[in-house]
């Protein structure tokens, strides 16, 4: 069985350019993380920005890393955040 996910890729890139972000943390549940290259590459292609992965945990939106080196953190969950 495939899951579809709707990513809002389109938004992330939005968000990347409105905040003119050069370097650029994603953050993903485990059950994503299969996808960080395919969403690496997008938001590279379409953005100016390096897309750094967050290999550590996340598990929940109270689990943000502690990185300072990036100017935008985008933070993926499984539920959309009301």
């Amino acid at each position: 069985m495939t899951n579809t996910y709707d990513l809002e890729l389109e938004k992330a890139i939005s968000e990347i350019k409105k905040a003119k972000a050069k370097t650029v943390l994603i953050q993903l549940p485990d059950g994503l993380k299969p996808k960080a290259n395919s969403i690496q590459e997008t938001l590279e292609k379409n953005t100016s920005a390096t897309i750094l992965i967050w290999a550590g945990s996340n598990y929940g939106a109270c689990d943000l890393p502690n990185f300072k080196d990036a100017d935008l953190l985008i933070h993926w969950g499984h539920a959309k955040w009301q």
